[in-house]
Order: C-alpha cells, then sequence, then structure tokens
C-alpha cells in the first residue's frame, strides 16, 4: 500500500478509493494518456519515471505490467508483433494474482481482454489493430481521471487517430536534445571523476 506523503508533489499519492486505497497522481495520468489520448509512448513515459523514483514499492510489479501493456500497444499500433506479443506476455503475468485489483482495475476482465489479444497476435496475417481499454473497478478512480484529463475527458475510449503521425512513431519523431544534452552532462561528469582518481 502507498503511504500518505502530502508534499503536494505530482508523484505524491493522489485520490482515495478501493476502500480508501491511496494512487499515485502518475497512475492517474497513465490511465488518461492510455484511455483519452492513446499515447501509450507518455503512459510508458509517465509510469517508468514514477516507478523507478519509487523502488521497493508494493505495486512496483503491476506498474511494470502496465508499462508493458502500454508497450505491447504501441507495437501492436506500429506493426511489430513480435516485441508487442513479448510485452504483453509480460504484463499478462505481471498484472494477475491480485495486483491489478489492488490498482482499482477488474483483474478478471483485464487478463481476459489480454489473453484475447494474446491469441489475435498469434495470427500476424490475420491481425487487427484496435485499442484496448484497461476495465476499471473503482468508481473513484475514474472519476479521478475524468477530472485529471480536462478537456480530453470527451474523447475517453475513443479509437486511436491511426493517420496522427507522431502519436503512432513518437519514439522517433520527439524531441530529444534534452537527453541528449543531459547524456553528455553525465558522460563528461564520469570523465571529470575518472580524471581526479587518477
Amino acid at each position: 500500500m502507498m503511504t500518505d506523503n502530502s508534499n503536494g508533489t505530482a508523484d505524491s499519492p493522489g485520490l482515495s478509493g478501493n476502500g480508501g486505497r491511496r494512487y499515485p497522481d502518475a497512475y492517474v495520468r497513465y490511465l488518461v494518456h492510455f484511455h483519452a489520448e492513446r499515447d501509450y509512448f507518455e503512459c510508458h513515459e509517465v509510469l517508468e519515471e514514477y516507478w523507478k523514483e519509487h523502488p521497493g514499492e508494493a505495486d512496483g510489479e503491476a506498474y511494470v505490467g502496465l508499462i508493458q501493456l502500454a508497450v505491447s500497444l504501441y507495437h501492436q499500433r506500429r506493426g511489430n508483433l513480435a516485441g508487442a506479443v513479448k510485452m504483453l506476455s509480460g504484463a499478462i503475468r505481471r498484472l494477475g494474482s491480485g495486483a491489478a485489483a489492488e490498482l482499482g482495475i477488474a483483474e478478471v476482465e483485464l487478463q481476459r481482454l489480454m489473453g484475447a489479444r494474446l491469441v489475435e497476435l498469434g495470427d500476424p496475417a490475420a491481425f487487427v489493430y484496435a485499442d484496448l481499454d484497461i476495465p476499471l473497478a473503482d468508481q473513484a478512480l475514474l472519476r479521478a481521471c475524468e477530472e485529471t484529463s480536462g478537456a480530453s475527458w470527451e474523447r475517453w475510449g475513443q479509437p486511436s487517430d491511426l493517420s496522427d503521425r507522431y502519436l503512432i512513431h513518437k519514439h522517433t519523431l520527439r524531441d530529444r536534445s534534452g537527453v541528449v544534452e543531459e547524456r553528455e552532462r553525465q558522460r563528461k561528469q564520469r570523465q571529470e571523476k575518472r580524471g581526479e582518481g587518477a
């Protein structure tokens, strides 16, 4: 269970739900990206950052499963079915045995949906991409998603815009200048440390 950390940061626990359960804001944002924007790449970014900043959290494996689910759908939409199968198989393993239910998800239904999709992916010649929704069992969580999504709420559950090239190929088209600069800064730091130790 998440402990209440009321420091007001974007990654602090968010709404109550699921019998008083506190969900992190990053998880709610993940769900909004997943259902309202169909931005599976951003789902991955938001939840992975949270997961890395909170090592050892009880829901860590479930967060990894949700990340894998989003990455699988990103691969499916781009036609990388081998990558999609690998990620979806991991998601199925990690989101069972009560892990998804702890996050306000209708776990049995999610497992059914993921299992059916895995079967569909087994026949690449017949596979036709369609979005997949995460069935939410916690109504407080759904209300928080509505509040967080703002104007994009009206798109909740709508299909991906397959003509949106940026959405489909975001990992290759996004601005990576900040990442490149940070890597260069870290490389220089390592060089300086090696120079000091010589």
